[in-house]
């Protein structure tokens, strides 16, 4: 009995549980080698647990090797928010460049005609006053950049660039009000009178002066608005800037034969006494073209021209108008036989 005893004894490690199943659910036995008996197997709640833990242990180490793989190849979201905001700067900072690219050149153009217009023409080299202030500048910008996030960094260059562009704007509007003065420039020379109405190389012609000077019929000293250039009768007469003839003939004012011609920007000539005119009324001349002859007629007491240059309407001295004609030694001259009070013609 001992003998069969310790075989059955035995028997426990090796008959294996049998398993059947009672409708849906699976139950196991084991055979009970002290009963002799198949009895049902039962796990004990300790074991159920840690099996639990065992598989919520595994869920959590499997979820975690997961998201931490994502992460690295996807990114969190914070991260694909944060990548986004990136490729939002980064786009706007590629739309700034375009900007401050088509900028500077604009501002190479502007800084070209500027360097024409002052060096060339006007013979000027203006400093602005922000150039004195240049480092102050710069170290204020940088420490206002330090204090900046990056979407105040992106606006704050967006409303810089608005501000220059407005100023570019304004700017070129300025220089090419300049431009057309200079494109206007050769025409108004060529209607400011600047040449003598006859011909005087050797500057004897000039008899009477602007000013106060003796009237040749009342001898009272009046005032001769113009200058009397004694030469022969049939002389030619010059006009002495372009324009056009205004009046042509004899209106009785005491000049006789004469002609005014109308330069614009203001200037108004007019030449007197002549034997004969040759311009016409509403006629365009160029200066240097012949538009009559020194005679004597109307208030004169010889064959002469008095010429007169007016201003809006005003009545100037002629001597400055001779700048084409004259050296300065000769202008000199001139001026000083211009000056002497003597009788005039008219």
């Amino acid at each position: 009995m001992a003998g069969s005893t310790a075989c059955r004894k035995g028997a426990d490690f090796n008959i294996p549980t049998i398993a059947a199943r009672q409708g849906m659910k699976k139950i196991k036995y084991y055979y009970n080698t002290n009963t002799l008996r198949y009895e049902k197997l039962e796990t004990p709640l300790r074991v159920k647990l840690l099996r639990v833990f065992g598989f919520v242990a595994a869920a959590f180490v499997t979820a975690a090797l997961i998201s931490y793989a994502a992460f690295q190849f996807i990114g969190s979201p914070k991260e694909k928010i944060l990548q986004r905001q990136n490729e939002n700067l980064r786009d706007r900072y590629d739309d700034l460049q375009e900007d401050l690219k088509s900028i500077q050149q604009q501002m190479q153009e502007l800084e070209k005609r500027d360097n024409n217009v002052y060096r060339a023409i006007f013979e000027a080299n203006p400093i602005p006053d922000s150039a004195r202030a240049k480092e102050q500048a710069i170290q204020k910008e940088i420490a206002t950049v330090e204090r900046m996030k990056d979407n105040e960094l992106v606006a704050s260059i967006q409303t810089t660039l608005d501000n220059l562009a407005s100023r570019i704007g304004t700017q070129q509007k300025s220089y090419n009000e300049i431009d057309k003065l200079v494109a206007n420039k050769e025409q108004l020379l060529s209607h400011t009178p600047a040449i003598q109405p006859v011909s005087n190389k050797d500057l004897n012609r000039v008899a009477s002066g602007f000013g106060y000077r003796i009237d040749p019929v009342y001898k009272t000293m009046k005032m001769h608005a113009g200058l009397d250039f004694a030469a022969p009768q049939g002389t030619p007469i010059y006009a002495t800037a372009d324009g056009t003839v205004s009046t042509a003939g004899n209106t009785g004012n005491g000049y006789g034969n004469h002609v005014i011609i109308n330069h614009g920007y203001g200037y108004e000539t007019l030449y007197g006494h002549m034997v004969r005119v040759k311009a016409k009324n509403g006629q365009v001349v160029k200066r240097g073209e012949v538009i009559g002859w020194v005679g004597s007629t109307g208030k004169s007491t010889g064959p002469h021209c008095h010429y007169e240059v007016h201003k809006y309407g005003n009545k100037i001295d002629p001597i400055y108008f001779f700048y084409n004609d004259l050296t300065p030694e000769q202008f000199d001259l001139l001026l000083k036989k211009a000056a002497a009070s003597n009788q005039s013609f008219d």
